[in-house]
């Protein structure tokens, strides 16, 4: 007994000393000849301890920059460290599903396997050595990762494991993020503290391809061509075009070409930049807003028609007007203030859909235009290449009554639905116009009753169709018989002009030849 307390009061002297000359090692040498001593000790351990360890720093280079890849490690180990750390610690997300998360606390270590092969991830702290004021005082305590592994993956662990790493953690990120839906400020408004050239909302639409108004095999021919975009990276690579594409939805009002652009969002998860061309003043702008949208991202420009003069008629409309403007000042300077706005051209537009900028930017984006008049846009604008899929949205036909009917009503089948399709085929009603009579406006109306009232509007429909074409037939006709009367009084406006101008000229004809006959004769001795 007296040998073992003999024992531990050499082994705690021993311990003493060596904390006492770290100590002074620590505090007193030379910081070159401490550096040196260190790195020949752990050459020597180099040759026992058959494990390599990498960190990674929460704070790098860049000023109050946090790294990319310490917070794509922090949210790959999250799940792990849920279940496996007993000390964790909640990190506040900002947009985010998952505002918090959990994640390893200091001194903490978890086990990762990949591939068959074990490693070690550990969260350490570097303290200061003297204490200071600072604004900032969790960049001076230098948080990062240690990652452990066996010297013999390496190669492993620097080529296939860390990129691993660092894409799963970004994907988890999009995938837990909180989609946006941006619009972007007038340039007055881009200078500043904290100005942004784009401001943003929460996108809570709910919206998704199953309750799309459209007949079904439309539908899954958008689905798949929206999934084979997304699975395309290297193939866009390959042909050397920008990871982008062009979706042009043409159709009349109210026929779900904005529910279409939701649904397109939620099925990709992406987020929404509504981009309103008339509150950007130039081609540089537009270049400008380009550049701060993110991948995975929809590009959107509602009713383009409407937007912007891009018929290629704005030169001629100039030059017209340059004439009147001369003569009335006043009208000028009026002129002036109200043409004051965007100066976005045709060919801006074009580079930005395709030009050099479109792919000077993060990849994986889409661009769409809305139009309701299709013909009115210029040929060179919605071309293949630039809008690479036309999509019409028509009047509702009967599949796509049926999905809104499940949708508003929860009814698959019904003994009016047959008279319903039949009326559809017969007369143009769009989907919205559908929707409004199929929602219920009080609780005594049960799904029987909506369909009733559907019938009815329908009817309506029908009958205003008809005496809108019929009063189009009348005014064409007037129109017709109009401009044939005009044409009748023009032609005999022209033969009484040309049967005077005869009767004149045919006076002056025998003045003439009388004349001629008095001069020959009086000539005709001297000849």
């Amino acid at each position: 007994m007296m040998m073992m307390g003999e024992t531990w009061a050499q082994l705690g002297s021993l311990i003493a000393s060596v904390m006492f000359l770290w100590a002074m090692f620590d505090q007193y040498f030379p910081s070159h000849l401490r550096s040196s001593i260190m790195r020949y000790a752990n050459k020597l351990v180099s040759f026992v301890y058959p494990y390599v360890q990498i960190t990674f720093h929460e704070y790098t280079g860049e000023y109050l920059k946090r790294s990319e890849a310490y917070a794509a490690i922090e949210t790959y180990l999250s799940t792990k460290s849920s279940s496996e750390a007993k000390n964790l610690k909640a990190v506040v997300v900002k947009d985010s599903s998952q505002p918090v998360q959990l994640s390893m606390d200091e001194n903490e270590e978890v086990a990762d396997i990949f591939e068959g092969v074990k490693l070690w991830w550990a969260v350490k702290k570097n303290t200061p050595r003297t204490q200071s004021f600072s604004f900032y005082p969790e960049m001076e305590e230098k948080r990062y990762y240690k990652l452990t592994f066996h010297k013999s993956h390496r190669d492993f662990v620097c080529k296939t494991y860390i990129n691993h790493v660092l894409q799963e953690g970004k994907a988890i990120t999009l995938k837990n993020r909180q989609r946006k839906l941006c619009t972007n400020n007038p340039s007055q408004n881009w200078n500043g503290y904290r100005s942004k050239k784009w401001s943003h909302v929460t996108f809570e639409h709910p919206t998704t391809f199953d309750t799309l108004a459209m007949e079904s095999k439309k539908k899954e021919e958008i689905i798949n061509d929206l999934i084979k975009f997304t699975q395309s990276k290297d193939y866009y690579a390959k042909i050397g075009k920008a990871w982008k594409r062009g979706y042009l939805l043409y159709g009349p009002p109210g026929t779900g070409k904005s529910s279409m652009i939701a649904a397109m969002a939620n099925f990709l998860k992406y987020d929404i930049y509504d981009l309103e061309l008339t509150t950007v003043k130039d081609n540089t702008e537009l270049r400008k807003l380009l550049i701060e949208t993110t991948s995975k991202s929809i590009i959107v420009i509602e009713d383009i028609d409407c937007s912007l003069d891009l018929t290629g008629q704005r030169k001629k409309k100039k030059e017209k007007e340059k004439d009147e403007d001369t003569k009335d000042p006043v009208s000028k300077i009026t002129k002036e203030e109200e043409e004051s706005g965007s100066k976005v051209t045709l060919s801006g537009l074009l580079n930005f859909i395709d030009g050099l900028w479109s792919a000077s930017t993060a990849g994986e984006r889409l661009i769409v235009f809305t139009t309701n008049y299709v013909e009115k846009l210029d040929p060179a604008l919605i071309r293949r290449g630039r809008m690479d899929k036309h999509i019409e949205l028509s009047y509702c036909g009967f599949e796509a009554f049926k999905v809104l009917a499940k949708n508003y009503l929860d009814v698959d089948s019904h003994q009016l639905f047959a008279t319903i399709g039949q009326m559809l085929e017969e007369t143009k009603m769009t989907p919205a116009d559908v929707a409004e009579n199929l929602m219920p406006k009080s609780l005594d109306e049960d799904a029987e009753t909506c369909l009733e009232n559907l019938i009815e509007a329908i009817k309506m429909a029908k009958e205003e169709a008809i005496k809108k074409a019929e009063e189009e037939a009348r005014l064409k006709a007037e129109k017709e018989e109009k401009e044939k009367k005009d044409a009748a009084e023009k032609d005999v406006k022209v033969d009484e002009s040309l049967a005077k101008e005869v009767k004149e000229n045919g006076v002056e004809v025998v003045k003439d030849d009388k004349a001629l006959a008095k001069e020959v004769k009086e000539n005709g001795v001297t000849a």
